[in-house]
């Protein structure tokens, strides 16, 4: 049976969210409207990310730390690195609104490099954590201190902000994943299943909610009622 994992799922959000916006990025045909759009894309990236560092530090490392304090420095030179990177990509994004009209494709560019460096960098973050840290924590730590981490962020997340998280994931998680989590939502909602179940599917693509509904074994109707 697979152990608890504290960084997979959210990591995949993580990523998806990441290339999609490198994705659209380089193949934009900025104007000035279309460069703070952008530029707020990449702003609200890296404050997501220094959120989740956060978030790990506050939940995660002090267990690490406690049961396997080499991979708990790893993690710290880590930080250190994307620290750099966020600031960079702040800069490129802060001053791409007001580039002048003809310099905006050479500025976007910029902007599309800066981005892709925290990229790297945090792809090889999250491969530390997920090959270096969870495995520590695997050999070192019980199921049930794992489990007495998630317990304790959730208990520190709001109702939007935990809504939030969900909605960032779900899209990027395989089905049976997906329909896992979505259950343990709407069961964990009694008499608000309806409108839970259509709350947490509006980030899915229309394909991804049709078969979440089929693996919940409830018609399309069902899902969208009291919209």
């Amino acid at each position: 049976m697979p152990r608890t994992d504290l960084y997979r799922n959210v990591h995949m959000g993580q990523r998806a969210r990441m290339f999609t916006l490198a994705i659209e990025l380089g193949a934009a045909d900025l104007d000035g409207a279309g460069a703070a759009v952008y530029a707020e894309r990449c702003l609200d990236l890296t404050r997501e990310l220094r959120a989740h560092a956060e978030h790990e530090d506050t939940f995660i490392h002090p267990l690490l730390r406690q049961r396997a304090p080499a991979a708990a420095d790893a993690l710290d030179a880590e930080h250190l690195r994307l620290d750099a990177a966020f600031a960079a990509l702040d800069a490129s994004a802060r001053a791409l609104p007001g580039t002048a009209p003809d310099d905006l494709p050479e500025a976007r560019h910029g902007l599309y490099l800066a981005l892709n460096e925290v990229i790297a960098a945090y792809l090889a973050h999250l491969h530390a954590e997920e090959t270096v840290a969870m495995p520590a924590l695997w050999e070192n730590a019980t199921d049930g201190e794992l489990e007495a981490v998630f317990a304790a962020f959730r208990a520190s997340r709001t109702a939007d902000e935990a809504l939030a998280d969900l909605r960032a994931m779900l899209p990027a998680l395989p089905a049976a994943a997906r329909a896992t989590i979505v259950r343990g939502a709407v069961e964990a909602a009694p008499g608000e299943e309806h409108r839970t179940l259509a709350a947490l599917t509006t980030t899915l693509a229309p394909d991804q909610r049709n078969r979440l509904y089929a693996d919940l074994g409830l018609p399309e109707v069902w899902a969208l009622r009291d919209r």
